[in-house]
């Protein structure tokens, strides 16, 4: 039975909320108590980089999801391989919630995070690009940017919700009890979020363009390969800008923050009011996108963090609640100008049976370079500088690489979906 739009969209969108909740979660948590609790023989900065490396450790597993859900999903279907990267999901960071710490367990605590944390990056490397093809697959070619950015608004939404429970916990809890029991809550509390998400999706159909699609004799992979390599570079350059920048925005500015001796709930508000923002605004730009094209948008929003970014320390620094929020907002409203349009934009390179392997991997191995060692690097060039001009520097290198990446891909708005298009 055909399922209406926006049934689709909304399981997609909440779906890749819970999936973005688990997955920020634990970027917020490396920032404000891992450091602490599972590298306590460290000094403070270089507790918190060694607790960034096991949050990396889930962008190098996104690449492998990617790839083997994408097989399984171009073979199978978009809707089952989406519920089982939920639940894989969900039982990575409910665990989590249940780990004892380095006081506990000693060298093996650190080591199970790093486990857990590799099915939470492998879990999520098939959840995006399913999420956003099952819309995508579903929608008209008219209004596809629109509908197809729903799922990205996901991603602020799981940060919104990450940000909001720990900002909560900040706030009614003294930090002995935080770092005691307080932080386990919100990772206990996915628990739930994933049976309402498991509940929504099993009740949605199936991709159309999917199952009247005709079955290629050679396996996706091979078939991305063979047609659509300069597809797969497009979409990585294409990400570099906009993953690096979400994660210093709203990642690594917890650590900025702290390192500037500003209070922790004052930057954790900042990032709510600026998620928010950013969520309600990524649809504009998808639908933006239907009227003025893919690229247009996707290169005004590279061109505008690569400039944002040497005000957006300086902001921060002031401690001020209303510049850092200023700063994370405006940052956000750029990064959401190339993720509102780049779900229609990547599921638009690709032909039917092969687009969930090609648009996972030319998204996920673009993640191990740029989301997965971006709070790493700022956290390395912030200790070896002690100054956030070079991470600007580093921000601006990689939107002038999109830019080019961009640049060079052809428009794709309007393109029938069902065509068997290779490059």
């Amino acid at each position: 039975m055909a399922t209406s739009i926006k049934k689709i969209v909304g399981a997609s969108l909440i779906g890749t909320t819970i999936e973005w909740y688990d997955f920020f979660l634990y970027g917020s948590a490396a920032a404000l108590v891992f450091n602490k609790l599972f590298f306590p023989e460290s000094d403070p900065m270089t507790g918190t980089l060694l607790a960034f490396l096991t949050y990396a450790v889930g962008f190098v597993a996104r690449p492998l999801g990617g790839l083997v859900f994408g097989h399984f999903g171009d073979r199978v279907g978009r809707k089952t391989l989406l519920v089982v990267s939920l639940l894989l999901m969900g039982a990575a960071t409910f665990l989590i919630g249940l780990l004892p710490t380095h006081a506990a367990i000693g060298a093996a605590a650190p080591l199970l995070l790093t486990v857990l944390r590799l099915v939470q990056g492998f879990a999520l490397g098939g959840e995006w690009g399913g999420a956003v093809l099952i819309v995508s697959e579903h929608g008209d070619s008219g209004r596809r940017g629109f509908w197809a950015s729903w799922p990205q608004a996901g991603a602020p939404g799981g940060n919104l919700l990450a940000t909001g429970v720990l900002a909560v916990l900040a706030a009614v809890q003294s930090e002995e009890a935080f770092l005691s029991w307080g932080w386990r809550v919100p990772f206990l509390l996915s628990g739930v979020l994933v049976l309402i998400g498991l509940w929504i999706r099993l009740s949605i159909s199936e991709s159309p363009v999917f199952q009247e699609a005709p079955k290629e004799a050679a396996p996706p992979i091979v078939t991305v390969l063979r047609h659509h390599r300069k597809d797969v570079l497009i979409a990585i350059g294409a990400r570099l800008a906009e993953n690096i920048s979400f994660y210093l925005l709203t990642v690594f500015v917890i650590t900025y923050a702290k390192a500037e001796k500003i209070d922790n709930s004052t930057v954790l508000n900042a990032v709510l009011i600026a998620s928010a923002i950013h969520f309600a605004t990524i649809p504009v730009w998808g639908a933006l996108s239907d009227r003025l094209g893919r690229r247009p948008i996707y290169l005004a929003g590279a061109a505008g963090i690569g400039l944002w970014i040497f005000a957006f320390f300086p902001l921060v620094r002031t401690g001020s609640f209303l510049a850092i929020t200023l700063a994370v907002t405006v940052g956000l409203l750029f990064h959401g100008m190339m993720y509102g349009p780049q779900a229609a934009f990547f599921a638009e390179l690709f032909a039917t049976r092969s687009r969930y392997t090609g648009v996972s991997i030319g998204a996920q191995l673009s993640a191990i370079v740029a989301g997965a060692l971006a709070p790493v690097i700022a956290v390395a060039l912030l200790k070896t500088y002690g100054s956030a001009l070079p991470i600007s520097v580093y921000l601006g290198i990689a939107a002038l690489l999109t830019l080019f990446a961009v640049y060079k891909a052809r428009e794709t708005q309007g393109r029938d979906l069902a065509e068997r298009i290779h490059a």
